[in-house]
């Protein structure tokens, strides 16, 4: 996207604002459900700032039960057609039928948070041209335990096996087709607290190394605790504000938050000071 081009450019990560189209999100999960909530909730966050607002049928907190395609595709219709007539929009799906109705009804974007557990997802993605985010996680959210609840022995550098684990995702994804990509550690999938703090810690070193623009989603997550002290996911704002302007001072092309005003305040403040200093990483963003 040329936009996102000139976002980074500036020295400021994007920001993805987050529609939870379900009942049962670990966040948020009821408050924008119904269809006419959805699209009120999309018009906030384009007005708060975001750049791209991301809708999500599916609940993706570890132990959350699957949902059935059409489902799905009924939940985040109205959400999709209408934050595509405000701007860019990604939906938040491992179904390749939801992807196809998505980028049917005007997405610029699919985030899926398998990596690639139905491949077919990425043919639909090339044959729309679309942006195709990996976020890793290893297995399903149902399968996981929870948030942070993962063994410490199950990565040896926690780095270099996300990195190697996004490589085969993204082998396949091009080997059908797909030409633009972004990739997001997947802070909170299939991994301790300690671990997705250490991705964050080191976040400079995947945003080298990646080969792509990447993405950070710390927002309200449980391993944030870890450092900040236990407190409810809506209790989290300080420090989800805290893991963006570390994201973006690492070179993060895209921070995923539920508080895109507050967030968009802190960096915006923070790229205007320098207080970050020169964006490491110089990736060249993908285009669409």
């Amino acid at each position: 996207m040329e936009e996102l081009a000139r976002v980074v450019a500036r020295g400021e990560a994007a920001v993805m604002g987050v529609c939870n189209v379900t009942p049962d999100s670990f966040s948020d999960g009821g408050r924008t459900f119904e269809a006419d909530a959805s699209v009120a909730h999309v018009d906030a966050l384009f007005d708060d700032g975001a750049f791209v607002v991301d809708v999500g049928g599916e609940s993706t907190r570890p132990g959350a039960p699957r949902v059935s395609a059409d489902e799905q595709i009924r939940r985040v219709s109205s959400a999709v057609r209408h934050a595509s007539a405000r701007g860019f929009v990604s939906v938040d799906t491992t179904s390749a039928r939801v992807a196809a109705r998505a980028l049917e009804l005007g997405a610029h974007v699919v985030n899926d948070v398998s990596s690639l557990s139905e491949p077919e997802l990425a043919e639909v993605v090339a044959s729309y041209g679309a942006v195709l985010v990996l976020s890793h996680a290893r297995g399903h959210q149902e399968a996981m335990a929870g948030f942070g609840v993962w063994p410490e022995d199950a990565y040896g550098d926690v780095v270099d096996d996300v990195l190697r684990d996004l490589d085969v995702a993204r082998n396949e994804a091009e080997k059908r087709g797909v030409r633009a990509f972004v990739v997001d550690p997947g802070l909170g999938f299939s991994k301790s607290s300690s671990h997705s703090l250490e991705l964050l810690r080191r976040t400079s070193e995947l945003v080298a190394r990646a080969g792509h623009p990447v993405l950070v989603g710390a927002s309200r997550k449980s391993f944030l605790t870890l450092a900040a002290g236990e407190c409810p996911p809506t209790a989290r704002l300080g420090a989800s504000i805290a893991a963006a302007v570390a994201a973006q001072a690492a070179g993060a092309a895209i921070v995923r938050v539920h508080d895109v005003k507050e967030t968009r305040q802190a960096l915006s403040l923070s790229a205007a000071l320098g207080a970050h200093g020169p964006r490491r990483g110089g990736v060249e963003v993908v285009s669409c």
